[in-house]
């Protein structure tokens, strides 16, 4: 290294150690080892601009090993975006801006929140489609208005994961070539030396998924790091550069396991400072440091951002029409709001609502032409795919993505499309497998991202597929996680709202679920209710009992609710769609739809657990299914009417 790229990277090792010191909480290892990559990229390579924070043509920068938060704040802190001294002081504590790993919305800059590993650079797989697509729909001869890489920075860990396997091989598959992985390969884990859990060819793997693997062997070189990224970026393929670090460079224990996740004690980092010859006071950065990360970073990339925006302009007055519709991708301008042409089915009629959702989609995708998404190999079971072809090589402006099976990867690859901008991502799956995906559901909710999932085969009615793809606990899994919106819609109505609704939200990810039999469409379903969580669908005479249901169960209440009323006993019949949204409603509200006075009996094809913060009495499966046509799984597990009567009487009557 130069002097000014020792000097810059020695600053970022020792003031990094005093963070972590000083808030006895941290992981030094990846901020003592990869400092010169961090350091390389950032000062040579990616164009951000600190004042325009939202600059669409800007490099994403994902710190996919998100424990080395600490790196990513001082660099921030750097490159001006508002982290002061005192914000790095006060590394991981409460209320600060800097906690322990980096959090999208909250720390200016972080493009995504990282720390389960596997899910940034996934989700940096969704980054890359993003860029993909929209460069090959809007740039026109010497107008490469959307032409900006994605950057990653990784771990052993991180390469480790399953999630991280499936977008690896989906990216290699799709040539996203503007996706370029830094993998500090240190040869050291948590738990030990790698090669105690992975002996696997790093080189061979990632040329066999089509990758283009290069690699630097000394990791405190920042010529040939920047060397080998200037290679990447003329790649047709993604890259992955391996960087041989030691980690923990410069502490007393560098090279051992106990320096990834254990901060360093006051004596330690004075002998930091001094195997590194550092000598400047607590907490600096001298100002030839400052200096050049704002020449390097903050001005190149205000440069890089003006030449960008009169690049943007001259775009305007040559393809108005593309430039129009541009500007409508990236400020999100695409909405529902007239949907009076909407697809409908007659009351009376039957149909799954998983055809029904399916169907919706296809409008929707009409109505908004920056959608984009697929199923994970499952289109002709869950009706969900993306319109004008699959996206591919060949074709990257096709909008429809064939996951494969692998839905961990597909749900934070939708992630990174929504927080690309300029698109929404959609995906879709079975249900029961929902199980596979929904760490990546939690990101969303934790960023507020609007990402949309799509579950098919909701109940056991999967039926002769058994105990394996019937799901029992997976409504109550999403249903009790925060800032998540589950609809399971009734009929066609209550689909096309909850549809309209999620494509309209801009603030949590919405989970869909469709049923995979067909059933009736309701006279007494209605759109606006669905936007209240529940509503009557069925009024008594008085408020005296309650059937409260949602999915494919109501139509039974009310015709449950029929013959009780034959019988003279009158029942309200409430059909709840979300309960997210329900529980958001005025206590005057919630109490006309469940007053307060009313015995109510819950029915759903699922865990009981989340109705008794309604209900009385639930009538639900807890038990695992079992393998059986359809035509007998309703009287083998007591949902027909008549067991819905006997159960409200016996249970609510009582």
């Amino acid at each position: 290294m130069n002097n000014i790229d020792t000097n810059c990277v020695n600053s970022l090792r020792v003031v990094g150690a005093e963070m972590i010191t000083k808030a006895n909480s941290g992981h030094p290892g990846i901020v003592l080892g990869a400092a010169p990559i961090a350091h390389t990229l950032f000062t040579r390579f990616v164009n951000i601009n600190p004042n325009d924070e939202k600059w669409f043509n800007r490099d994403r920068f994902v710190l996919s090993a998100g424990h080395g938060s600490t790196l990513l704040y001082m660099i921030l802190h750097l490159s001006g975006y508002g982290l002061t001294m005192d914000d790095l002081k006060n590394l991981r504590q409460k209320g600060s801006m800097t906690p322990g790993h980096p959090e999208y919305g909250h720390v200016p800059g972080v493009e995504i929140t990282t720390g389960p590993l596997g899910q940034g650079i996934a989700s940096a797989c969704g980054m890359a489609i993003a860029e993909k697509y929209m460069g090959a729909k809007f740039n026109k001869p010497n107008f490469d208005v959307i032409n900006h890489n994605t950057f990653v920075l990784c771990g052993d860990g991180d390469l480790q994961e399953g999630i991280a396997q499936e977008a690896i091989s989906l990216a290699g598959h799709l040539g996203l070539n503007k996706l370029i992985v830094l993998y500090d390969s240190n040869d050291i884990q948590l738990d030990g030396e790698v090669n105690l859990a992975n002996t696997e060819s790093t080189e061979g793997k990632f040329k066999a998924m089509n990758w283009n693997y290069l690699k630097v062997c000394e990791g405190n070189d920042c010529n040939a790091i920047a060397k080998a990224i200037e290679t990447a970026k003329k790649s047709d393929k993604p890259t992955i550069i391996e960087i041989k670090t030691v980690i923990g460079f410069g502490a007393p224990n560098c090279g051992e396991s106990s320096i990834h996740g254990k901060p360093m004690s006051a004596e330690d980092v004075k002998k930091l400072r001094n195997n590194l010859g550092y000598n400047e006071p607590e907490f600096t950065f001298n100002e030839e440091v400052k200096n050049f990360y704002k020449e390097n970073v903050i001005n190149r990339g205000s440069k890089a951002c003006a030449d960008w925006n009169k690049l943007l302009n001259e775009y305007k007055k040559s393809y108005k029409d593309e430039y129009d519709m541009l500007m409508n991708f990236i400020e999100g301008k695409y909405d529902l709001s007239n949907s009076n042409d909407i697809p409908t089915w007659e009351d009376g009629s039957q149909e799954s609502t998983r055809k029904e959702m399916g169907k919706i989609l296809d409008w929707i995708s009409v109505k908004m032409p920056n959608i984009i998404g697929g199923s994970a190999d499952l289109t002709a079971s869950t009706m969900v795919k993306g319109a004008d072809g699959i996206f591919s090589v060949e074709n990257p402006v096709g909008r429809n993505i064939k996951f494969g099976v692998r839905e961990h990867a597909m749900a934070a690859i939708v992630n990174g499309i929504t927080l690309h901008g300029g698109m929404r991502g959609f995906c879709a799956g079975f249900f029961v497998f929902s199980d596979y995906l929904k760490p990546a559901v939690r990101q969303a909710a934790i960023m507020k991202l609007p990402s949309i999932f799509f579950f098919s085969h909701d109940t056991v009615c999967v039926g002769e597929d058994g105990p394996t793809h019937q799901p029992v606990e997976h409504l109550t899994m999403f249903r009790s996680m925060p800032n998540v919106n589950l609809f399971r819609p009734a009929d066609s109505k209550e689909m096309s709202q909850a549809m309209l609704c999620a494509f309209k939200n801009n603030s949590y990810p919405t989970v869909i679920t469709s049923s995979r039999q067909a059933i009736p469409n309701m006279a007494e379903t209605n759109c606006d209710g669905v936007l209240n969580g529940a509503y009557v669908v069925k009024k008594a005479k008085d408020d005296k009992y309650t059937l409260l249901s949602c999915g494919s169960e109501l139509y039974l209440c009310l015709e449950a609710a029929k013959k009780l009323e034959a019988e003279g006993i009158s029942v309200n019949v409430v059909s709840m769609p979300s309960m997210f949204l329900f529980d958001q409603q005025s206590d005057e509200y919630k109490n006309k739809v469940l007053p307060k006075n009313s015995k109510v009996m819950a029915v759903e094809m699922g865990a009981t657990m989340p109705w008794f913060k309604y209900a009385d009495y639930v009538k639900g499966i807890d038990t695992y299914g079992a393998s059986m046509p359809i035509k007998y799984i309703f009287d083998y597990y007591g949902f027909t009417v008549d067991h819905i009567v006997e159960e409200f009487k016996q249970n609510i009557l009582k």
